[in-house]
């Protein structure tokens, strides 16, 4: 276990290396001028604008300013933006408010899903089943931007029963975008588990279980649940670091102030460091997910063994 949690940190690092130099080039290298952009209809006297590329080094090539970039990042420093502001300042001040977002939608996707994955799993071509299917084919076909707006129309607007924009309202706020944010992947949670129990039930062991004599709940529910639940925390655990990913949208849909807004906000402002400085924390995030997602396969089935 020791050498396997050694060896997945070192592969951490070709890994992290890797995205975020993707990530650095991709939005280094978009056409514009950050600077240009900065000083608006009125043009900055030409020092000022000598003085603020060497300051962000826009003028070095591109291996240079990722080297600089990552020294930065090693000492805990994610750059500021182009007005002035650390970008750490901006990360401590929007996470909170997507840690809290992604959060909720996790625990929905995962209770709801796994509730309905296993409901239509027992009762295979019944209503459930069909119940189960046909709704989740539905939201998955649907774009997550459609589904807010849909959500804020009528769960909003017409029938008022959740705020459809910011964060006044506390804990309520979160409720409706939370339910958008963790639609789709409830969907995938909902089919994966019904799918991984329909299978399993019909495994050797599963009869040998009911052989015995155990009752229906014991087989369901210890031998049975524990092994279809190993692709439904492998999707959940990618999933986390895709839900802090995918606020952007909804972020901006329901007007959250969080690291989603933020980066939609940089990107359109050309603020490079503070998407650079947002998606490499998501690298991190990912890759913490995986880890911990590969662990728990050893807690679901004793079965598996790191060497």
């Amino acid at each position: 276990m020791g050498r396997y949690l050694i060896r997945r940190l070192l592969q951490f690092i070709p890994v992290f290396l890797g995205a975020t130099f993707l990530i650095f080039a991709l939005v280094f290298m978009i056409p514009g001028d950050p600077i240009r952009a900065l000083s608006g209809e009125r043009p900055m006297p030409p020092s000022v604008v000598h003085e603020l590329r060497a300051r962000y080094h826009l003028d070095d090539p591109l291996p240079k300013q990722y080297l600089i970039y990552m020294e930065n990042i090693f000492r805990g420093n994610f750059g500021e933006t182009f007005q002035g502001r650390p970008v750490s300042d901006i990360m401590k001040q929007r996470l909170p408010v997507t840690v809290r977002l992604a959060l909720y939608a996790f625990i929905f996707e995962t209770i709801i899903g796994v509730l309905a994955g296993v409901l239509a799993g027992l009762r295979r071509e019944g209503f459930m089943d069909t119940l189960v299917l046909i709704s989740t084919i539905v939201v998955i076909s649907i774009p997550i931007f459609v589904l807010g707006f849909i959500a804020q129309i009528v769960l909003g607007l017409k029938i008022h029963l959740f705020p459809i924009a910011g964060i006044r309202q506390g804990f309520y706020s979160y409720i409706l975008p939370a339910l958008v944010l963790g639609s789709v992947s409830l969907a995938y949670v909902a089919r994966l588990t019904r799918t991984s129990l329909v299978e399993n039930l019909r495994a050797d062991y599963v009869r040998t279980a009911t052989a015995k004599g155990l009752s229906r709940a014991r087989v369901v529910g210890v031998h049975t649940l524990r092994n279809s639940l190993i692709p439904v925390v492998t999707f959940l655990g990618v999933d986390l670091g895709a839900l802090m990913g995918g606020a952007i949208i909804t972020e901006t849909i329901f007007n959250l102030p969080g690291i989603g807004r933020a980066v939609y906000q940089a990107v359109m402002n050309q603020e490079g460091p503070v998407v650079v400085g947002i998606v490499t924390f998501l690298v991190v995030v990912y890759m913490t997910s995986n880890l911990l997602v590969d662990l728990l396969y050893a807690v679901l089935d004793p079965r598996i063994r790191y060497e």
